[in-house]
Formats: structure tokens, C-alpha cells, sequence
């Protein structure tokens, strides 16, 4: 199930997706991800056509396509709690529940906000959705009609920090992660960060705002659920060595549904024997059997961060940049989004996707490629991705100059699907908002996607392929 025997095609595809950052999930070779599922022909070589420039000035789509603002940040929530917050950045939308008030195709979106102690506009705190008032990340919920008009938005989770990605659960719920490990006191923070939440998009008062704390303390990047067994696996983004950890969660009550993850676990950090660090590892489709699973010895790191604790003999394996997390078919897979040496890693890549099979215990090497690349995606530094109608992927771009959404077809093919008009800076020097949390509504004929900067979320409708 490889997108090609080619392992050149397979590199080429797979490179033009780059160095993925904060991206809410990923997966493997193409064909992969899209086994079993209602993707259709993959569209040809030129994508939707050229851009066309919006007269004004906030989205250039293809012909055929067109936008509506969802919304703004620093205008009015709906809800009449506060404005909208800043750092638009991962999103999943979901079909609503009560799909007849909604005109039959209503949508649930929720929106992380990576804000930072320094966050421009913070997340309003709201009684019963509040984790630490010091906060000032979390997450907005809106809900839509059929035609993408909002009919409400309001905040989910407030007082949390840095909610950069997370992942959907098999009973429709967001769990959204903090990509930091302050402790109470830093940051003029109340309470300790670096924790997972669980956030219904329908009803978020039903989840409020309780800390996943046996998933672990760290800077969590992306999860991906098994929805066979209900394990939870988990990335660590971690900036610094040790680098970070690849985990699962088992929970006492898997696929419980909305609450069930509170019930408690054990947290558990992947050992892959003989490998200390996944850099070092450099040949597409090297396999290890008996990966082995170690019990952390402290999941809320009290005193030491969980990848600087003693995990016995044989230590545990590391990876720098451990990003986006997807469960595809049997297997979980990740990414190592790059690795350099010369910031202490045994090897350099330009990126990695990793595949893990439960029941084979067997970890392999899906793609890497390095600096002798010659196929790149046009843009630079990649960031969110998603599953596209179409049968292939959309890649939000993070670099310098005018920001980007990327498609990626399944054969491989790169094609500009919006480019963003520049919104920061000055003339003498301009800046563009990257992209983040591109998502797609359940039916396929939207695409969501946010500005980061300023923070502003696009509903995009048009002629999608599939």
C-alpha cells in the first residue's frame, strides 16, 4: 500500500510537503492515507488554474472560488463575552449535532489560539470554561449554517497557553494541546501548563475545562486516536535537547466517549532498541521490530521534564521537531518535521514520516529526505496540512514573503491554491500572516483555513474536485 516502488517518487511527493510544523495531523505515502476512503480521481497536473488577485486585498483563490470572512480577530464574539482572540492557529470542524435548527448541514468549527503570556488578545475568561485566569490561549467554537453564515460564536476553553495543534476523537470531540511546560509562577501563570484538554465544539461546557494531566505534562504538539482500541498517541515538540518523545496513552476507559480520558491512564514512551535518536536513521523503509513501550516515571513532571527523566536501562529514543500526528488504516504515523546536526542531532534530514504498527510492534522509516532534495514545494517551511476532497493533501505554508496554501495531488503534484495579501508590517517592510489549521467541512465543500496574523478565519467554497 506505498504510493510507488519508486522510492524517488515517493521522496518527491513527500518532500514537497517540507518541514512540517504546529499542522494538527499527517500522515505517510499518499496512497496510504487514502485506502478506503471516498477520495476520488486526483486532479491533474495544474491544479485549479492561477490566482486571481482579490480586489480587496485579503485572499487570492482560482477562478471559480470564492471566500466569506467567518471572522476577525478584536471584533465581537458573538456570544457578547469579549472580542475575538488573536493567533488563529490548528481547527477541526465537525458536523453538527442538532443538524435540522443548523438548515441541514450545519458545522461545528473550533479554533485553537496559540497565544502566549505576551498574546495580543487574550481568550475571555469565562466562568466554568476557565482553566488558569493568568491564561490567556484556549479555544472558540463557531457554529455554522449551510452556507457558512455563523449563527454563533462564543469560547470553549479559556486560560490555557500556546493551544498550537491537537487532533479529533472518534466521538467528535477536539483535544486541544498546550505546547509549553511553564509552571506555576512563570510567566505570571497560576497553575502549571503543558497539559492536553478536551473540547466539545457543540457544547463546550459539557467537557469545561478540566486538564488531561495522566496524558502528561509537555509540549505537546499533535495526537491521533486508534478508534479500533482507543490509545491515544501523543508528539512532543520539543525545542531544545533532549529532544522530544514519541507516547501512547492507554486509557482505563477507552473510546469511553466526551469525559472518558479523565478516568486516568498510564503514559507510556516509545523505545526503539538500538536507536537512540530517529535522526540517525536515514534509508526510506528501514524497519525495527520489538518496539518496546516504557512506563513514564512521572507524567506530570513535578521536578524533571518527562524527556530528561530516567527511563532504565536502554534509555528511550528521541527525535528533534516531532510534529503532526494521523492515524491512518492500521498504523499511527508521525513526523520529525527536520533534524540538524548542529543542533544536536545525529543526522540532518529535511524531514521524516514515521509509521507504527500496533500489532506487529514494527516502527518504519515511510520517507526521509535530506539536503540533496532537488524537488521542493515552492514556498518554504509548511506548516498545518489536511486531507483534501480532491484526494490529496493541503499544505498551509509558515516562511518569509507572501504566504501560501499549498495542494498536493495524489500523484504529487504542487499547486497554489490561495495566497494570502500582505496585512502586517509596513511598505518600506512588508509582512504576511502565515496560514494554519486548514481543515475541511465533513461534507467536502468547504475549506476552512485561518490567517495567524492577524487572526482571521476564511470559509472557502467553489468548484472542489472528487
Amino acid at each position: 500500500m506505498s504510493l510507488s516502488s519508486n522510492g524517488t517518487t515517493r521522496r518527491q511527493v513527500l518532500a514537497r510537503t517540507g518541514a512540517l510544523g504546529a499542522g494538527i495531523a499527517f500522515t505517510g505515502a499518499l496512497s496510504e492515507l487514502f485506502a478506503g476512503t471516498a477520495a476520488a480521481q486526483p486532479l491533474g497536473r495544474t491544479g485549479y488554474g492561477p490566482l486571481i488577485p482579490d480586489p480587496d486585498g485579503l485572499l487570492d483563490l482560482p477562478r471559480g472560488f470564492r471566500y466569506r470572512v467567518l471572522s476577525r480577530e478584536g471584533d465581537e464574539l458573538r456570544s457578547g463575552e469579549g472580542p475575538v482572540p488573536s493567533n488563529h492557529d490548528g481547527m477541526a470542524a465537525f458536523a453538527a449535532r442538532d443538524r435540522g435548527r443548523h438548515g441541514g448541514g450545519g458545522v461545528h468549527l473550533v479554533r485553537n489560539h496559540e497565544n502566549r503570556a505576551t498574546g495580543r488578545v487574550p481568550v475571555p475568561t469565562v466562568e466554568g470554561l476557565t482553566y488558569d485566569p493568568q491564561g490567556k490561549g484556549g479555544c472558540t467554537a463557531l457554529t455554522l449554517d449551510s452556507r457558512n453564515h455563523v449563527l454563533d460564536e462564543r469560547v470553549a476553553i479559556a486560560g490555557t497557553a500556546v493551544n498550537c495543534a491537537g487532533g479529533p476523537t472518534p466521538w467528535h470531540t477536539w483535544l486541544t494541546c498546550e505546547e509549553t511546560e511553564d509552571k506555576a509562577g512563570t510567566n505570571g501563570y497560576a497553575k502549571d501548563h503543558g497539559f492536553i484538554f478536551e473540547v466539545d465544539p457543540a457544547d463546550p461546557r459539557r467537557t469545561g475545562a478540566v486538564p488531561l494531566t495522566a496524558m502528561g505534562r509537555f509540549q505537546h504538539e499533535a495526537v491521533a486516536v486508534d478508534p479500533r482500541r482507543g490509545v491515544v498517541y501523543e508528539t512532543e515538540d520539543a525545542f531544545e535537547r533532549p529532544f522530544g518523545l514519541f507516547y501512547r496513552f492507554l486509557p482505563e476507559k477507552p473510546l469511553g466517549g466526551t469525559g472518558s480520558l479523565r478516568a486516568g491512564g498510564r503514559l507510556q514512551a516509545m523505545r526503539v532498541p538500538g536507536v537512540p535518536d530517529l535522526s540517525s536513521i536515514q534509508e526510506t523503509g528501514a524497519s525495527f521490530d520489538g518496539v518496546e513501550w516504557v512506563d513514564v516515571p512521572d507524567p506530570l513532571a513535578v521536578e524533571t521534564p518527562i524527556r530528561h527523566q530516567d527511563f532504565g536501562r536502554g534509555g528511550i529514543t528521541h527525535a528533534q521537531k516531532l510534529e503532526g500526528c494521523y492515524w491512518g488504516g492500521r498504523s499511527v504515523y508521525f513526523v520529525s518535521s527536520f533534524a540538524r546536526s548542529a543542533e544536536g542531532s545525529a543526522g540532518d534530514h529535511y524531514g521524516q514520516i514515521w509509521r507504527y504498527d500496533p500489532e506487529r510492534r514494527r516502527l518504519t522509516l515511510v520517507i526521509v529526505f535530506g539536503p540533496d532534495t532537488d524537488v521542493q514545494l515552492p514556498g518554504e517551511s509548511p506548516d498545518n496540512i489536511c486531507l483534501a476532497p480532491s484526494g490529496g493533501l493541503m499544505v498551509c505554508e509558515d516562511g518569509n514573503g507572501a504566504q501560501h496554501v499549498y495542494g498536493v495531488t495524489r500523484r504529487g503534484e504542487v499547486y497554489a491554491m490561495a495566497r494570502g495579501a500582505q496585512n502586517i508590517g509596513t511598505p518600506e517592510e512588508p509582512e504576511w500572516g502565515e496560514f494554519a489549521g486548514v481543515t475541511f467541512s465533513p461534507d467536502g465543500d468547504t475549506m476552512y483555513v485561518n490567517c495567524y496574523t492577524p487572526g482571521t478565519t476564511f470559509a472557502v467554497t467553489g468548484p472542489w474536485r472528487g
